[in-house]
């Protein structure tokens, strides 16, 4: 007796478990290599990076779920205050973790020299496979600063750091993610930087994201009534050669914050430290404030100027941005603390 041809209704579910299967299979498989570059990057960035200081670990709860960081205390010296030293937090770049960011970038060199912390949160490759802030996605990204700011709270409220001299940097993503911080919380953060970042509100899709990301879509600050006048100072440190965020997203950058704070544009002024690459520098004061400042440098790519070869998305040959930073934040706190009309 022949054999019955299978039904449609039978061929069809047998090649619907077969793709189920598949799907389940590529689905559990891509779950399995984001816990393990989870395991990777929390293993890696355990070990202290070289130099005397305490590499401590922690975790911050916010709304938006949690944050491992890292805090970097410099090793004490006679005569300095073992407490109420001023917060500089670092936030990495994509493909980036924080123990590479603080190799790269050298902060923690400067830090023992000048005498602050250093946070370094670190972004969870479940929150985002590359490692990056998700700083074009509103809702993701302020979840994220929420995460941030509790990782700041923890460093002010368990190692002393100083809750009115904290400074905040990023790399690329990074840099967006610092400067929405400033935007959310201006009260909080007296100065801030960008290197090779676009600036809040100039995207919110991936989509719009590359556009922001190549110069074509100015930001938009979504401040409160009174926000502008509280945005901190902002450095932004751009590449001429950056082929992933183009200068002419850091020039947007700049301008818009500006114009925010109602500062006016000075005539730039180009500087060369050394041998290193020359930068042009553009400044925007309000009075004789510097609210803004523009550093371009056109030698350099999507990298941190003046980091680095040990760690990842660096150009020694660039000037040091972390000096840059932390002279540019030094001079932040000192105006805070003057009243006004002195």
């Amino acid at each position: 007796m022949p054999r019955r041809p299978p039904s449609l209704g039978r061929t069809f579910a047998k090649a619907y478990q077969r793709q189920l299967k598949a799907v389940t299979g590529a689905m559990a498989r891509a779950g399995q290599g984001a816990a393990k570059r989870v395991r990777d990057a929390a293993a890696e960035s355990t070990r202290p990076p070289p130099g005397p200081g305490d590499w401590l670990a922690g975790i911050a709860f916010a709304a938006g779920g949690a944050c491992r960081y890292h805090l970097f205390v410099p090793p004490p010296v006679p005569g300095r205050p073992a407490r109420g030293l001023p917060l500089v937090v670092m936030l990495h770049g994509c493909r980036q973790t924080a123990r590479d960011f603080a190799i790269g970038s050298r902060m923690n060199a400067l830090a023992r020299r000048e005498g602050f912390l250093v946070l370094y949160p670190q972004q969870s490759a479940l929150a985002n496979p590359e490692g990056c802030w998700n700083w074009f996605s509103e809702q993701r990204a302020d979840a994220e600063v929420g995460l941030v700011l509790a990782a700041i709270d923890q460093a002010c409220l368990l190692y002393g750091a100083d809750a009115s001299r904290i400074a905040v940097a990023g790399l690329s993503a990074g840099a967006g993610l610092a400067a929405r911080l400033a935007m959310r919380a201006p009260e909080r953060v007296q100065a801030v930087m960008m290197h090779s970042g676009v600036a809040p509100g100039a995207a919110t899709s991936a989509r719009q994201a590359l556009g922001a990301m190549s110069g074509r879509r100015a930001p938009v600050l979504e401040l409160a009534a009174d926000g502008a006048a509280m945005l901190p100072p902002l450095l932004v440190v751009q590449g001429g050669r950056d082929t992933v965020v183009r200068p002419a997203a850091g020039r947007l950058a700049a301008e818009v914050w500006a114009r925010a704070v109602g500062a006016e544009v000075t005539d730039a002024v180009t500087q060369q430290r050394g041998k290193r690459h020359p930068m042009r520098v553009t400044d925007f004061r309000r009075g004789r404030v510097v609210e803004v400042r523009l550093v371009e440098i056109e030698a350099l790519g999507h990298a941190w100027s003046g980091g680095s070869t040990r760690g990842s998305y660096t150009d020694p040959a660039g000037p040091d941005a972390s000096r840059l930073f932390w002279d540019f934040a030094r001079r932040a706190f000192a105006a805070a603390c003057t009243p006004p009309g002195v």
